[in-house]
Parts: structure tokens; sequence; C-alpha cells
């Protein structure tokens, strides 16, 4: 069997006869798969050949493994052992890698040897599609979406967590003790003898089961978050959108183009809310598309006043739902967006027309709060409207007047929130749809990252493809 040796590039097609070369059509997506490894620089991206055996056996070429798990990620076959079975029998895969059949193990160890050099090959194609004018438009939809892991739902521990399975432990063991005593109070027999016995048993599982949740409870509280998971230690449960129901998981977040809906930049992150990514994830997109000003549609979830502020100054501009928190509303009485601010004047103006003046400012959590408030309130007609304290107290940000524009924007144009629903869920629909019932099949965040780059690279790959011709993509990529 002719195999690669590492730092070779001639090319796979004289290593097969020219009938399978026929058969593989000039449209096919593995030709594309073909013409877009080779024409990368996989030295300078930071691929690593296999390191040859103690029995002199040449190393595998970086390109016929990223072939192959480019292809297997294109057509839903992520495992390792699977590609290997496919290295065998599938005739558009024995073309792409030459006829060269690599073993599982192999193929694993390059995926995870190789994973900052695969997250390369996945931007090096959103520059490619750069090039070919497919982001001409400056407007990103970001969202981000909860992926399972390895990791089982049993086998990860919160606060919570814990304290509802040594509740269910004791109140077993409660019941178990009450069975026995019960027992005792019974004539013996040998049916009452083995109940006993396999009672006791019982009891002492359940106590080892204490002894080894005391232990993990340990470890849990030394962690920063206070969980902790067995099976893959990155893993974090998040809450999901159903009541009630959650994922042991990681939370990817993309930037997806509004026209072609491509995926300008992910990341995979093990933090549960949405919160603190706005500002990280749209600069990364500004960044990839080398543009001076980038328009941003998120959902309520990214609604932060330090990360819309962030957004600003690097000349992004934001529109996003304000989630409202405050109660008065749901009670019956007026909420801030009742109050009118006149900024010359530095004061709000009341429902009942009061002038709410500036008294003092605070720091919270990091941001600067201006109070205003009226004396007027004690004698006001429509005071049980408005407020149940002595006065009602308006907190003003020191840049509200950016949160205020962002409201605006989302005033004057409201479809963007369907434009943002229909872009960015397409391509979280898609990958999982490829990545069937198991998701990520890595375990830690790195190898993780991996894996997601593929499926992203994959799914962008198969986009463009969609968009502009297989034969177009080929010749864009030579050129």
């Amino acid at each position: 069997m002719k195999r690669f040796i590492q730092g070779d590039d001639r090319s796979q097609s004289a290593l097969f006869p020219e009938c399978l070369d026929d058969y593989i059509a000039d449209d096919n997506p593995v030709r594309a798969i073909e013409v877009f490894v080779d024409e990368l620089n996989l030295g300078t991206l930071g691929f690593e050949g296999a390191a040859p055996k103690a029995t002199g056996r040449p190393a595998y070429h970086p390109a016929t493994l990223l072939k192959l798990y480019i292809y297997g990620y294109l057509n839903r076959i992520q495992s390792s052992r699977r590609l290997e079975r496919e290295t065998q029998r599938n005739l558009e895969l024995i073309w792409l890698t030459g006829r060269l059949m690599p073993d599982f193990k192999t193929i694993a160890d390059f995926r995870k040897d190789n994973g900052a050099a695969i997250r390369r090959v996945c931007r090096e194609f959103i520059v490619l599609c750069r090039n070919l004018n497919l982001f001409s438009e400056a407007i990103v939809a970001i969202d981000g979406s909860k992926f399972k892991a390895v990791n089982n739902r049993d086998k990860n521990f919160t606060r919570a967590k814990m304290d509802r399975r040594l509740a269910q432990i004791e109140e077993s063991v409660a019941r178990y003790l009450q069975q026995l005593d019960s027992a005792d109070r019974q004539e013996p027999s040998e049916a009452l003898q083995t109940k006993t016995t396999r009672l006791k048993e019982k009891i002492a599982k359940l106590q080892e089961e204490v002894l080894r949740l005391n232990a993990l409870n340990v470890r849990m509280l030394a962690t920063p978050d206070q969980q902790i998971s067995l099976t893959d230690p990155d893993a974090r449960s998040m809450a999901t959108s159903g009541r009630g129901s959650g994922v042991v998981g990681y939370n990817v977040q993309t930037a997806v183009d509004t026209k072609h809906h491509l995926i300008v930049t992910h990341e995979v992150t093990n933090v549960g809310t949405d919160r603190s990514q706005l500002a990280h994830v749209a600069k990364e997109a500004k960044a990839t598309l080398e543009t001076e000003s980038l328009d941003v549609v998120a959902d309520r979830g990214y609604f932060s006043s330090a990360e819309i502020l962030a957004c600003e100054e690097a000349g992004i501009t934001v529109t996003l739902p304000k989630p409202m928190t405050s109660g008065a509303k749901s009670e019956g009485r007026f909420g801030k967006q009742d109050f009118r601010y006149v900024a010359e004047a530095d004061l709000y103006i009341c429902p009942a027309g009061e002038r709410l003046k500036y008294y003092y400012s605070n720091e919270e959590n990091g941001l600067v709060l201006r109070r205003y408030w009226t004396n007027a309130c004690r004698t006001c007609a429509i005071k049980l409207r408005c407020t149940t304290g002595k006065e009602r107290r308006i907190t003003r940000w020191q840049h509200e007047h950016v949160l205020e524009a962002v409201q605006r924007r989302l005033d004057e144009h409201p479809e963007k929130m369907r434009m943002r629903r229909e872009t960015v869920e397409h391509p979280f629909g898609t990958i999982k749809a490829r990545m069937g019932a198991t998701h990520f099949l890595m375990k830690t965040l790195p190898r993780v990252a991996t894996e997601m780059a593929l499926h992203v690279l994959a799914y962008n790959l198969t986009r463009v493809m969609n968009i502009a011709g297989v034969r177009p993509l080929m010749a864009a990529i030579r050129s």
C-alpha cells in the first residue's frame, strides 16, 4: 500500500487508476475538499505529521488526515472508528485519501494533537469567503446555543443537585430502617431472613454512596463556580429555554452573516449565560470581516450595559431588546419608560408632570448610577399608580444615552428581531442535526473547540458550495 511521506507534495491522482478518478465527477464536493486542503500551507498553520514508528514506517501526511476529517464532518461521520471503516469501503474516501487506510487511533490522535491548527483552517476558509465578497453587508446576528457534552447529567453535581441527592438517600435509608423494624416484629422465617439481609445490603450501599458524595462535595465547593463534572471536567450544567430543563455541556457562541447565513466567527465557552459574551464575539466578527463599522443584532439575553458600551466604543452598532425586569408594570404601576428624560436640564418628567431632579450618584457593580426624585409624590393624586414608597426614585446610568439609542433603533426597525431569528437559528439547527443525539464526542474545552471548528468548517463549506457551486469554489481557491 502506498503512503505519503511527511512533506511529500506529490499529487494523489497518480496513486489510483483512471476508472476511479472518472467516478468522481468534477462537481463532486470531495474535489472541493481536495483542492482546498492542497492549497493550504499546512506547515505555517502548525500541523504536525504523525511520528514514524520504531519500525521505520513513514508517517501519514497531515493533508490526508485533514481531508478525511473534513469529509467526515461534511457527511455526519465524526467517529474515528467509523472513519476508519469508511476509508475501506467508501469510494469517495478511497479516492480522496489515495487508497490510504489509517487506523482509528491514528485518526483520533490527529484531531487531538492538532486542535489549534484545525481551528486556523476554519479561519482560513472564512478569509476565503471574505475574498469571494460573500460578506458584502457588514451585518451579523449573534446568538448562543447549548450543546451536549459526553458527560451524563447524573455525573454532574451542583450544590442543589448534591443536596437533593443526599436528601433522597436519607429518605431511602429511613424507609429501609422502618421496614427492618417492621420485620423484627414478625415471626422468623427463611423469606423474612432473606428480606432482612437484602435491606441491610441496600443500607450499606447507600452509606457508601453518602461517603462518596461527601468527598465529591468537598471537591465541588473548592471550584470557582461550585460545580463538578466527573466525565468531562470542563462541561457545565446549563439551563435551556424549556422550563425545568437543562443540559450538561457547552455554550457555543456564533456570529452569522445575515445575507448568506455563513458563520463569521464562533467560540466555545462553558459559561451558561450569554450576558458577558456580546462585546467579545462582536469584536471578533468585526476583525474577521475587516470592516470599519459593524451592525450586530442579538436577543435580550445579551443585554448588558457594560457590553453594549464596549461595542459602542469599538464602532459596533448594536440592536437588541431590553429585558423587562421591573415588577412595577406587572403590578399595574408606571415603569421607567413612562418617565421622560430632559437632557438639557438633566431631569425627568413624571406622568403627573412633576420634575424629578438629580440628587446624588453612587457606584454599583462597576456602573456609575445617578439618582432622581421629587418630594411632590406624597401629595400626588396618582401616587398609588406610581410607587408604594414615600417617593418614586429613578436611576439613570452614566451612559444611559447609549442604551436609549439601542432602544430607538429597535423601535425604528422591529423587523431586525425576526431577521435575527431567521439568520442565527439556521446554522445551529443544521449543525445539531449533523451532530446527532450525542453532540460532542470529545472531552475538555480545547478539544471540544476543535470539534466545533470542524463542524463550522463543514457547515460553511456546504453553504458556499450551495451558493456559488463546486467548480466556481475550486476556481476561487486556486486563484
